[in-house]
């Protein structure tokens, strides 16, 4: 098992329930459900929220407990197709946030040793995930740097 930061284990999280097929009561057509995810792209929500969104709200009243199984794609696959992606992956862009955040907090609390280490945490984090993207989904070129992070955020 691979730990990233802490000596603690990872706590496991619940599984999903094993359906192969979206539930009766759950019949919006494809369509619809591809339309509101893009709009609610449009909107400026990220992948994880449109999927909550749809969960709790529904298109047209009716809940979408999973957007995979109603449609046999993925949010970020139909945000892909209908060229709404965000210019950065959500993963990445939330830790580039935090690393901007801790830098802050760092510039005001010098002494602060403990959120230090958390910002050299994170932004090993954000360097390992930008090799991940590096040429498929960030530019070739993408190096990470507080200046440049601060500028896209904006």
């Amino acid at each position: 098992m691979a730990r990233m930061h802490t000596r603690r284990r990872g706590s496991s999280g619940s599984d999903k329930p094993a359906a192969d097929e979206p539930p009766e009561w759950s019949d919006v057509d494809d369509e619809a459900i591809e339309e509101r995810v893009v709009e609610l792209a449009e909107q400026g929500h990220d992948p994880s929220q449109i999927g909550m969104k749809l969960r709790d709200e529904g298109v047209k009243g009716t809940p979408i407990p999973d957007v995979k199984l109603a449609t046999g794609k993925k949010v970020t696959e139909i945000l892909e197709e209908h060229d709404a992606t965000a210019d950065l992956p959500e993963d990445l862009r939330n830790l580039m946030e935090r690393a901007v955040r801790l830098r802050e907090h760092m510039e005001e609390n010098p002494q602060d040793h403990q959120n230090k280490r958390a910002l050299q945490n994170t932004e090993s984090k954000v360097r390992r995930l930008a090799d991940y993207y590096r040429g498929d989904e960030l530019d070739e070129d993408f190096t990470y740097s507080y200046d440049d992070a601060k500028e896209r955020l904006e």
